[in-house]
Formats: C-alpha cells, structure tokens, sequence
C-alpha cells in the first residue's frame, strides 16, 4: 500500500501539472510521513542529494554552452562544413548534423543545442527549399546526439548516481556511439532530401567558398573538445575543472578572438545559465528525497526482481527496457529520468552481469531518441517554434531518423565494444 501510495501520489501530481522535482518530493515526503520514517530527515536529503563534487560540472557546462551560442562559433562552424561539403542537395542536413555533433563537444545539452544549431541553419535551409518541418525535425534529431558525445550532463548525473561508473570512462564510452548515432542521421536527412529534390544545387559560375578562410575562423569552435577533452585525458583537469576551463575558454574566444561578446550579454548569459542550472539541480536535490524513500520503504528490490523473473532472459529484458525508456523519454528529460529509474535499473544490470559503463551509453542512447520522438519530443518543441511548424507536421519525416538511431542503438547493444574499447584503451 505504501508502494501504490508513493508511486500513485507521483504519477497523480504529475498529471495535475505538478513540475516533477516537486512531484517527487512532496511523493516522497508524504510516504515518509505516513509510514514514520522521521519528516525531520528531509532537509539532510535534500542536501546530501546535490552535495556531490561531479555535479559542479553542470553549472559551468551550461554556462559554457550559453558563451559558445552567444560567441557565434556555431555560425562559423556550419560555414566551415559548407565549405568542405560544398553545396548540393542533402548538403545542409548533413551540415547541421555534423555542426550539432560538434556543439555537443562543447555544451552537453540537446535543447541548447537545437537551439543555438537551429538558430543558424533554420533560415538557410528554408531559403534553399526545404519543409518547416523536415527543417525542424533534422536539427531536433541532431541535437540528440550531444546527450552522448562528451560532456554530457546526462552521464555525469550517471556517474553520481552510479559511482561504478566514473565520468572520464563514461565520457570516453560516449564518443563512437554519439559519432556512430550522428553519421546514422546523416543517411536518411540526406536520401529525404534527394527523394524529395529538396535544396539547390551550386549553379554554373557560382564559386565555392574557400575551405582555408572557413577554417580559420572556425579554429577556435574545432579546437574547444580538444581542450575540454584532451585536458582531461593529459591529466591536466579534472572533468569538473575541465567546465571551468571550457567557460573561461569560451569567454576568451568570444572577447578577444572573434570580439562578438560584450559584458551585457555576459550577464544575460550568466543570468540564464543559473537559471538552467538551478533547474537542474533543484530536480537532483528534490529527487533525493525520493529516492531515499523507495530506498528506505524496500520498495526497490521487489520491482526489479519482478522484471527479472519475467522468464524472457536478458535479451528480452533489455528489449523491454529500451521500449520503457523510449516512451518515457518522450515526456521527461533525461536527468530526471535517471533519477527516479537508475535504482531499479542498475539491481537489474547487475544480475545480468551487463558492465555499468556499456550499460549508461545503452540508456543515454534510448533517451535521445525520446528527445526527437513525438508527441512530447524536448528537442523538437525547441526546433519546431524556431521553425514555425507544429510537432505533427514532423512525424512524416521524424521516422526514419528514429529507425536510423535505432540501428545504431543496436550496433552498441550487438557489438559492445563499440562504447567499451576507447575506455577501456584509456585506462578508464
């Protein structure tokens, strides 16, 4: 009864429109005051929950996602791809994939990312021709990707959570799946777009811009996931470090290479980047106090030896939970989402035997095709108001990217070395 009334009273807030760090809190407070537990013990878990050093790594990552858009490196890096790729049709959905994978090196967020991606390559595809929403449902899918290149806040609210899995291995496991899921996008955003004869091909005379000079002023956006990355690889930082080092990166870029970035945008941008992260972050420490209730109540055990009973093995299991997360990942976000899941998830890997690094890349990958998948897709709400269309005018198109990371999500299931030989070269 105290399961049904923990689980029920979530579930019910939620649906009144309850937002879902204070659904599962007050779930949690409640069945912690009914059942006696001690209400007294909530301040301590509400703290305890956000009081952990990796978590300091989301702040300045978002701060540093916010600089990049506001510097306008994903300007010049969709001018350097154009560049190189030349203008044909399907040219510019490969451009903003690949721009989008490589934003997702810098900021870890994919409505930031569609954001900023779609702010830049929104226009230019509408004046080559191509739909609102084919527009819209490129660029959401591309976003997706940047929850599992690194930095990601998705695995770093992982490794919290999961302490077996530490966040440099993690982000070392993400690198050839984000790349793997981004090049299977590319495919369908490009066959779409010769199918349909979207977009221009160069006219006759019309010069194709000089690769060097793109080059140049893209540099510094190419260079920051080797900073971020290659610093933590040498040893010189930290991954939490490393986010001060991006930020402080990124404002030197912004000041004094490419001079776009003034002090009040800096406060704008300062202003925003807190308010995201005290999102975030207040879902984290609320989540606590259901977590340490389900935790408390045993509830845990019971529903994940319940799945593993279920007499399909492991294969079936994992097939089932992709399905779960999938749908799931269309209505929350993916830190939430870890949160309320990652306890019964984790009991569940662990009697299979599944290693939690390979384990964490599989779950990220099933939340970022909930990103881009209707009716409820968090990339796509940003994409779509940008573009001026509406969620159902993408579902056409949104399909086959969806099959397209799907395929790739399998190649990491089938072949798990895919996400495991990096680390595991590494020393993670």
């Amino acid at each position: 009864m105290i399961t049904a009334l923990l689980f029920g009273g979530f579930f019910a807030l939620l649906i009144a429109g309850v937002p879902i760090g204070a659904a599962l809190a007050l779930a949690g407070a409640v069945v912690i005051g009914v059942a006696g537990l001690g209400i007294m013990s909530l301040p301590t878990t509400v703290y305890t929950g956000m009081a952990k050093y990796p978590l300091l790594a989301i702040p300045m990552f978002v701060l540093t996602g916010l600089i990049f858009e506001r510097s306008g490196v994903a300007e010049r890096l969709v001018k350097f791809a154009l560049a190189v790729i030349g203008k044909r049709q399907g040219a510019l959905p490969a451009v903003a994939i690949i721009v989008a994978m490589f934003m997702g090196g810098i900021s870890g967020s994919g409505p930031a990312t569609s954001a900023a991606v779609g702010a830049v390559m929104t226009a230019a595809m509408l004046r080559e021709g191509y739909p609102r929403a084919f527009t819209a449902s490129v660029i959401g899918a591309a976003a997706a990707t940047d929850i599992l290149i690194p930095p990601s806040i998705a695995f770093i609210i992982y490794s919290v959570m999961v302490p077996q899995a530490s966040v440099p291995a993690l982000f070392a496991a993400g690198m050839i799946p984000g790349i793997l899921a981004g090049l299977a996008l590319v495919i369908p955003a490009v066959w779409m777009s010769r199918r349909n004869g979207f977009g221009e091909v160069a006219r006759e005379g019309e010069t194709r811009p000089s690769i060097w000079k793109a080059f140049k002023e893209a540099i510094w956006g190419l260079m920051a996931p080797v900073v971020i990355l290659g610093g933590m690889r040498a040893g010189l930082f930290t991954p939490t470090e490393a986010a001060v080092v991006a930020a402080v990166y990124g404002l030197f870029v912004g000041f004094f290479i490419y001079r776009t970035l003034t002090l009040r945008m800096v406060y704008d941008v300062l202003v925003e980047s807190a308010e995201i992260s005290a999102i975030i972050l207040m879902v984290v420490a609320l989540a606590g106090v259901f977590a340490w209730a389900t935790g408390t109540l045993g509830v845990i055990d019971p529903i994940a030896r319940g799945i593993v009973d279920l007499g399909i093995g492991q294969y079936g299991v994992l097939a089932l939970l992709i399905a779960a997360l999938v749908v799931i990942g269309m209505f929350l976000d993916g830190v939430s989402t870890f949160l309320i899941l990652l306890p019964i998830l984790v009991p569940i890997a662990n009697h299979f035997n599944w290693d939690l690094v390979w384990f964490g890349v599989i779950l990220t990958m099933k939340l970022a095709i909930g990103q881009f998948s209707p009716p409820m897709a968090v990339n796509l709400m940003v994409t779509c108001k940008i573009a001026g269309t509406t969620m159902e005018a993408t579902v056409r198109w949104v399909g086959w990217l969806i099959l397209a990371m799907f395929l790739a999500l399998a190649a990491v299931v089938v072949f798990p070395g895919l996400a495991l030989w990096l680390p595991r070269s590494l020393g993670y």
